[in-house]
């Protein structure tokens, strides 16, 4: 079980809590695309990243989806979004310190599915 903060005191969660506090990190990052665009920021922190580099480097992901996808995860702290002022203007994103919290699991995640590919293949 995992362990929560109440009031400066940690304390283990309920079933309950974790069940709760699960559906709420899908909603955040779940969908096709969210936990893929985190991964490639977090690959590219150096690089200006902007909307048509990611759109053309990340195979499938439309333009409407990458806005949408961008949107929520700027909403949600994950993700940051600056205008640059060129001609024309160029808009580019960052993963935040904050979305940096999430590596970990994406990080399981890729572990997890190049096990499930070598445990399919045999």
């Amino acid at each position: 079980m995992g362990t929560i903060d109440i009031d400066g005191n940690r304390q283990e969660a309920t079933c309950k809590q974790e069940l709760i506090a699960m559906r709420d990190s899908l909603e955040i990052l779940g969908g096709k695309w969210k936990l893929m665009l985190l991964r490639y920021l977090s690959n590219r922190l150096e690089e200006k990243n902007n909307f048509k580099k990611i759109q053309r480097e990340i195979e499938g992901l439309s333009a409407k989806m990458l806005a949408k996808e961008l949107k929520d995860l700027e909403l949600n702290l994950l993700v940051s979004r600056s205008v640059v002022n060129t001609k024309p203007v160029t808009v580019e994103y960052r993963i935040t310190p904050y979305g940096l919290n999430v590596l970990p699991l994406s990080e399981n995640l890729v572990q997890w599915g190049l096990d499930h590919r070598a445990q399919i293949k045999r």
